[in-house]
């Protein structure tokens, strides 16, 4: 029982759905979105407020702009998609906190949340079903 507890408490550290990913961009202001797909899918939609930086070129470099005080979410495609967590890891790596978007800007979408871009969409009330 304590290994299944302390698994679902990890997943839970390092993992975040759209609902509380929206109410911590809401409410927190301590939330910071990153896109870790290339530039050119970041373009056609991405979620609104969220920085590109793709996973293949995160560094010191990309990324001295950013505050280690806040917390990151790293998103991509979808469950198809390993961008972000490769995203996520290379933030690790460079000292932020970091979470992964369950199900990327798909499920973002799917949820009913808006999106930026030359494809994007207006969003809806939503209301968590969990």
């Amino acid at each position: 029982m304590d290994d299944q507890i302390s698994f679902y408490e990890a997943k839970l550290q390092f993992e975040i759905d759209s609902w509380d990913l929206f109410e911590a961009l809401e409410k927190s202001g301590k939330v910071m979105v990153i896109d870790a797909r290339s530039r050119e899918a970041y373009e056609r939609e991405h979620i609104p407020s969220a920085l590109n930086i793709p996973h293949r070129l995160m560094s010191e470099a990309t990324t001295l702009h950013l505050d280690k005080a806040l917390m990151y979410v790293t998103y991509c495609d979808g469950i198809g998609c390993n961008a972000s967590t490769k995203g996520a890891l290379a933030m690790a790596k460079l000292g932020f906190a970091v979470k992964e978007l369950l199900g990327g800007i798909d499920w973002w979408k799917r949820d009913g949340y808006a999106t930026e871009g030359a494809d994007g969409s207006e969003g809806r009330v939503v209301s968590c079903g969990c």
